[in-house]
């Protein structure tokens, strides 16, 4: 008993250092805008025995790491909702299966050339191909390019590269040291379509019923959420395929239904602390005796993920017909290697299909395109600007893909008001413009947005409105009203800028979320700055005043309200777009918060 209670304090002593190293780490991390996952390999690296040696107990903490890939799993699984494929389209089925081809085989041979085995070489080469799911995520919200074009498509094909990443998972889990790789290929697809079917119609008709039931307690859908995973992880177990694998699909199935949200919440703080010991206990394992010699290596594979992946991605929009801008731009979030590459590593070695070397030597790699393709994705407007000459070869002649069928006007016809991006403002103001009788252009870089307005009968572009020479097309000198709806200083200086620049008359009306932005944009020579916080903080002002403490009034003013949402419902088809929003809302959530 006194061993025992030693050990368990030796375990809580190793954790608790551990624990502040990643701290440092993370605040290191945050300053130089970087994922936090780096600062926990890192901080691994630190506490393993080439250096501090703090995890002794690494059976124990090792336990702790594989709950926390089962909870990444399973809320990873929570994002593949079999409604939300529907709307990845064409573009992102060839881009993220292409990508996936493309960069296996071309890895695979790399692999070969500097040294591996073939199995090595096998594994290298199809973890590798997978991109960051979370990274991606996180880093596109914070830009809040989500509902761009280039942001929708790279959604759809990391969807389509996770839906790989589930087979290629279920086919490693379910084979021994030596495998006939033909055969047990083949018993594990129709065992795991089968497997696949069964869940698919429990979490369509069973798990719906239950849910109604389970989630009238917020405490009891925690727990009926934590107790599906495992079970789930455990019956995948016990079926030769691997915990991982289970959990990823109990999420898949709870996906389906309308409390993903909630369950996504609730298991987030349980998910966070399990996956830090996860990349921690990654970071413990790296062995730089054997990775020293492959340097070089190194460096090749990193550049090849950084600079070969995008160019494979380009080279496919390029043949689809897409503009040099959007191919580049969602090129650059394929260039680093997904959580998924280390899982699959992690789980070969596991398996005693590789050495530990080779895990230090994917880890690396990860560590090195995780770091530049974040700086990459934060500064792709200053990148495709350097890059844009050499990016022609890359582009089709003649009308392209993303602007094809997405505009209602004339090279040469003026407008008197320009309205960049519809959004969320965009209805009020429509209706003003009417009144108005003045001819107007609405620009918007949502395909789907400027689809429904042209269907409408509304003068509409697609066009990016941070892009000088798309500037010129529209004319923006002869505006005689310029409106942006677009919360980004950057754009809206620019807009000021060309426009000031030929109509000094001309009125512009900007939109800020931040009073010294407000201020600088009023410098730049805007006319008025929309500040949506502060009007709604005076709206509500105003009826409190009017209305006092009278609940009949504020009743009126609510069905009043209610009547201009279901109108906006109604005109625009917003019910399919807010779909669309809620699930990507959902991807927001699903960042995690150590990135």
């Amino acid at each position: 008993m006194w061993k025992r209670e030693k050990m368990t304090e030796n375990i809580i002593l190793q954790l608790s250092f551990v624990i502040m190293i990643a701290i440092v780490f993370g605040a290191l991390m945050r300053l130089l805008k970087q994922p936090l996952i780096i600062g926990y390999i890192l901080t691994g690296i630190v506490a393993s025995p080439y250096f501090l040696n703090l995890v002794s107990s690494t059976d124990y903490i090792a336990t702790l790491s594989q709950i926390g890939v089962a909870f990444l799993l399973f809320m990873v699984g929570l994002n593949i909702n079999p409604k939300v494929i529907k709307e990845v389209g064409k573009v992102s089925i060839i881009t993220g299966i292409g990508q996936v081809v493309f960069t296996a085989f071309i890895g695979y041979f790399l692999a070969k050339s500097v040294g591996f085995s073939t199995i090595a070489a096998g594994y290298i080469s199809v973890a590798t191909t997978f991109s960051s799911t979370i990274i991606i995520m996180k880093l596109l919200s914070d830009k809040g390019d989500i509902d761009k074009l280039y942001g929708r498509i790279a959604i759809g094909f990391l969807i389509v590269q996770d839906i790989i990443a589930i087979f290629v998972l279920m086919v490693i889990s379910s084979t021994v040291s030596s495998f006939n790789v033909t055969t047990q290929v083949l018993t594990t697809v129709f065992k795991g379509i089968g497997l696949l079917f069964l869940l698919f119609v429990i979490g369509a008709y069973v798990l719906p019923r239950i849910l109604d039931r389970v989630a009238k307690s917020q405490e009891f859908l925690l727990l009926f959420s934590v107790g599906w995973c495992l079970l789930l992880a455990a019956l995948f177990w016990a079926m030769n395929f691997s915990l991982e694998i289970g959990a990823l699909l109990g999420g898949i199935t709870l996906s389906l239904s309308p409390y993903r949200y909630e369950i996504s919440s609730k298991m987030k703080p349980l998910r966070d602390f399990f996956i830090v010991i996860f990349f921690i206990i990654l970071g413990s394992q790296m062995s730089f005796t054997d990775v020293q010699y492959n340097v070089l290596s190194i460096i090749l594979f990193s550049l090849f993920i950084l600079i070969g992946k995008p160019l494979i991605v380009i080279i496919l929009m390029g043949i689809l017909g897409y503009t040099k801008r959007t191919s580049f731009t969602v090129s650059l979030t394929v260039a680093q290697v997904s959580e998924f590459s280390f899982i699959i590593i992690a789980l070969g070695v596991k398996l005693g299909h590789l050495t530990q070397m080779v895990l230090s030597y994917v880890t690396l790699i990860g560590l090195i395109t995780i770091a530049g393709s974040t700086y990459m994705i934060m500064y792709s407007e200053k990148l495709y600007k350097v890059c844009e000459h050499w990016l022609d070869v890359f582009e089709r002649n003649g009308k392209k893909v993303d602007s094809k069928k997405l505009s209602r006007l004339s090279r040469e016809e003026k407008y008197d008001i320009l309205l960049f991006g519809y959004n969320k403002m965009g209805y009020d103001l429509l209706e003003s413009f009417k009144k108005l009788k003045k001819k107007t252009l609405i620009i918007d870089y949502d395909p789907e947005i400027v689809k429904q307005l042209t269907r409408a009968g509304y003068d509409c572009k697609y066009g990016d409105a941070s892009d000088a020479e798309f500037l010129d097309t529209v004319q923006i000198a002869k505006a005689k009203m310029v409106i942006s709806t677009i919360p980004d200083t950057n754009i809206n200086t620019l807009l000021i800028t060309k426009t000031r620049e030929k109509n000094k008359r001309s009125i512009i009306i900007v939109i800020s979320h931040y009073v010294d932005e407000a201020m600088h944009l009023y410098k730049a020579g805007a006319t008025y700055v929309v500040m949506p916080h502060f009007i709604g903080g005076g709206h509500t002002s105003i009826m409190i005043k009017n209305y006092g403490l009278n609940l009949n009034k504020f009743l009126k003013e609510r069905t009043q309200h209610l009547k201009n949402l279901q109108d906006r419902k109604k005109s625009h088809n917003v019910k399919k777009k807010g779909s669309i929003s809620k699930d990507q809302g959902y991807f927001k959530t699903i960042s995690l918060s150590f990135l």
